[in-house]
C-alpha cells in the first residue's frame, strides 16, 4: 500500500473510486488498485458509465448479442450497466466479507430521469438490486424530496442505499430521517438490519464552484477571502449533524437492533480551482467512519503527494460556521446555492444519460 493512502485509512477514511469500466475490470487495473492504494468500494453515474461506453471496446461482444436479439436501448443499457456492478461486486466481495459490509461496495444509479418520481425510483431501484443480484451492491437514489420517499421505501425493503446529490444540511437531516424510517419499516417487516447499509454523498467541490463565482462577482477582499473554504466548511458541518442524528435514542435504539449508521460520504473531490491543493478535499475531511469517493486523478494526487494529518474535521465545527456565517452576511443564500446545485446535480446526470442512450443507440446500429 502506498503510505498516503494508508495513512488516510488509519484515520478511518474508506477509500472509493468514482470511477468504473469493463476495460478496468478485465484487465485488472480495479484489483491493482484495491491491492495497492486502499480501495475498498467503487461508485458510478450516467457519466462515468457513457465516458466508458464511448471509449471502450470491451463491450462490443455484448452489445453485439444484444443488437442480435433486437433488445431496445433501454434494456441494452440495463444489461451493460449491471453486468459491469455485478462483476465489479465480486471483485470486492472478499472485502466486503471481512468488513462486514461496511466496504467492499459497489454502486449503481436509478435513472436520472425518475428524480422527481417516487413511485418510479423505487420500481427502478428494486429492479436493479434483484438483476445485480449481490449483497454489496448499493442502489444510488438522489436527495430530491421525492427521492427521500424513495429512500425509505427503498431501505424498508431491505435494499442498501446510496443517497445522492446532497448539497444542504437541511436536507442531508431529512435524508437521516428517511433512512431512519425506513429502517423502522424494515424491522417491521423482519428484516435483518444488519444487512442494510446506506451511505449519504455529500457533494463538496460543486458548493465551491458556484459559491466562488458569486464571491469573485462581489470582488471585495473579505469576499475573495472566502473562495474554496465553504464545499470544506459545509462538509465538515454535515459530519457534525451524523454525529448528533445517530447519537439519538431514536437512532441508538435501531443500532441496538442490530442496525448501521448510514455513513457519510464525500463526493465530486476532484478539485476545480487550480489555486487550491488538488488533496484538499481528501485531507481537509478526514475523520472516522466517512467514504471519500475519489475520481483517479484525486487519488494518484492523494498517493503522490498528499499530506494527510489525521483527524481534520473533530474540531472543525466553529471556524466552519463562522465561514459560513460570513458568505451568507455577504448577501450570497445558502438555500439559494443549494437548491440551484440540486437542480443543476439531476440536470447534469440527465444530459449525461442521454449520451449514454444516444452511444448504445450507434453502438447497437453498427452491430446489426
Amino acid at each position: 500500500m502506498t503510505e498516503n493512502t494508508q495513512k488516510l485509512s488509519d484515520v478511518g477514511v474508506s477509500i472509493w473510486l468514482d470511477d468504473l469500466s469493463r476495460e478496468r475490470i478485465s484487465s485488472g487495473g480495479l484489483q491493482k488498485l484495491i491491492d495497492e492504494k486502499n480501495v475498498v468500494g467503487v461508485t458510478t453515474n450516467p457519466t462515468i458509465f457513457a465516458a466508458a461506453l464511448a471509449n471502450g471496446e470491451s463491450y462490443s461482444e455484448q452489445v453485439a448479442a444484444l443488437a442480435a436479439t433486437n433488445t431496445d436501448v433501454t434494456d441494452a443499457v440495463f444489461e451493460i450497466t449491471t453486468d459491469d456492478v455485478a462483476a465489479a461486486s465480486d471483485i470486492f466481495k472478499p472485502i466486503y466479507d471481512a468488513t462486514k459490509g461496511f466496504d467492499g461496495r459497489v454502486s449503481i444509479e436509478v435513472e436520472p430521469g425518475l428524480a422527481h418520481d417516487a413511485q418510479g425510483t423505487i420500481a427502478q431501484a428494486k429492479a436493479l438490486s434483484a438483476k445485480v443480484d449481490r449483497e454489496n451492491v448499493l442502489i444510488k437514489i438522489p436527495a430530491t424530496v421525492e427521492g427521500l420517499e424513495a429512500i425509505t421505501e427503498t431501505i424498508a425493503a431491505g435494499i442498501s442505499v446510496n443517497v445522492t446529490l446532497i448539497f444542504s444540511l437541511e436536507r442531508y437531516r431529512d435524508v437521516i430521517n428517511a433512512y431512519l424510517t425506513g429502517l423502522e419499516k424494515a424491522k417491521e417487516a423482519g428484516h435483518d438490519l444488519s444487512k442494510i447499509h446506506s451511505v449519504a454523498s455529500f457533494f463538496v467541490s460543486r458548493v465551491d464552484t458556484e459559491i466562488d463565482k458569486r464571491l469573485t462577482a462581489i470582488g471585495t477582499d473579505e469576499a475573495l477571502a472566502l473562495k474554496s473554504k465553504a464545499g470544506i466548511a459545509n462538509a465538515q458541518l454535515a459530519y457534525e449533524v451524523w454525529t448528533q442524528a445517530f447519537a439519538t435514542e431514536r437512532a441508538l435504539l435501531l443500532l441496538e437492533s442490530g442496525a448501521n449508521t448510514q455513513r457519510p460520504l464525500w463526493a465530486s473531490t476532484g478539485v476545480k480551482d487550480p489555486s487550491v491543493p488538488d488533496t484538499a478535499y481528501v485531507v481537509e475531511l478526514a475523520a472516522p467512519s466517512v467514504v471519500n469517493t475519489m475520481p483517479e486523478k484525486t487519488l494518484e494526487a492523494l498517493s503522490d503527494h498528499g499530506e494527510v494529518r489525521g483527524d481534520t474535521i473533530a474540531h472543525s465545527y466553529e471556524e466552519a460556521n463562522k465561514v459560513l456565517d460570513a458568505i451568507g452576511a455577504l448577501g450570497i443564500s445558502y438555500a439559494e446555492v443549494t437548491e440551484l446545485l440540486e437542480k443543476e446535480g439531476v440536470e447534469k446526470f440527465i444530459v449525461s444519460w442521454n449520451e449514454l442512450l444516444d452511444t448504445v443507440t450507434a453502438a447497437l446500429k453498427a452491430a446489426e
